[in-house]
């Protein structure tokens, strides 16, 4: 009866012991547990190495790729507190603005939440770096912005020199009706001048607003980045504005939609991407 009892111990212990290990047999139920409800968030998770620690994602989290594998919690601005209550997290990591009301809440039922919302390069940098202080990933956060200040470093010196006059001036359509663009104080911003360009809506007094087509005619682009795909050609549509045929950038057929929006729009490890992108537009 001693040598039953010990047989089914031992099989009971030997079962739980399995439940704890994961298919490579390490040992995971001491994994921390990650929740990312903003796709700029996701992406720095997974460029840290995270990808196993990561148990929700919301669904406008695209990439990389593994992250469409991820437990979904609910839309970005409105994502299921049951579902992130059910999943057990250890940390919460999102951005400010739409998602400020769920961080409230999520605030309230004393979870730990990260807010990461830059609005500069540098802010980026924070944020990954703080990120990579939370979730131990302190060395590869450090490896990461190294890299990135290294390659807008590069960026950079190939236009270092050149006087103002002689830059491209770039105008950014978000958005055709009303025509929205982004001005000072916006990622988008930044990059532009960091990829060399002259963003004709610098000025504006908010980051993000609507623009007048005949302010465009005025201020004459070299380029037009469009950050959305349309059924028709960009010529095509453009060409369909009073006015806008004389505007160099149209003249010239520098008009470009193929550039992936969320390297552009996105603050996160691609952002720099981005600014690589724009210069090969800008300087063909």
């Amino acid at each position: 009866m001693i040598l039953k009892l010990l047989l089914i111990g031992f099989f009971w212990s030997f079962s739980l012991g399995n439940c704890r290990l994961g298919l490579a047999g390490t040992a995971t139920d001491n994994r921390p547990r990650y929740i990312s409800l903003a796709p700029s968030t996701t992406e720095i998770l997974f460029a840290l190495g995270l990808s196993d620690e990561i148990v929700g994602v919301s669904t406008s989290c695209d990439y990389p790729k593994e992250a469409l594998f991820k437990e979904r919690v609910g839309d970005f601005s409105r994502p299921s507190i049951e579902k992130i209550l059910s999943l057990k997290p250890d940390y919460i990591f999102c951005t400010g603005l739409e998602q400020a009301p769920v961080v409230e809440e999520l605030r309230k039922l004393d979870l730990k939440v990260c807010v990461a919302d830059p609005a500069s390069v540098n802010e980026l940098f924070d944020s990954i770096l703080r990120i990579g202080m939370l979730t131990g990933k302190g060395k590869e956060a450090g490896v990461l912005v190294d890299s990135m200040q290294e390659r807008i470093g590069r960026l950079v010196s190939k236009t270092r020199f050149l006087n103002q006059e002689n830059k491209p001036r770039v105008f950014l359509e978000i958005w055709h009706s009303p025509l929205m663009t982004a001005g000072r104080g916006s990622f988008i911003d930044e990059l532009i001048t960091l990829a060399g360009g002259m963003n004709i809506a610098h000025d504006t007094k908010r980051p993000y607003s609507i623009f007048s087509p005949e302010e465009v005619i005025r201020r004459n682009p070299d380029c037009i980045i469009f950050t959305y795909m349309d059924s028709e050609s960009p010529g095509k549509l453009l060409g369909k504005r009073l006015g806008w045929s004389g505007i160099n950038a149209v003249k010239n057929k520098r008009l470009y939609n193929d550039i992936d929006s969320n390297i552009l729009l996105r603050p996160g490890p691609r952002a720099v991407e981005g600014m690589e992108e724009l210069h090969k537009r800008l300087y063909p």
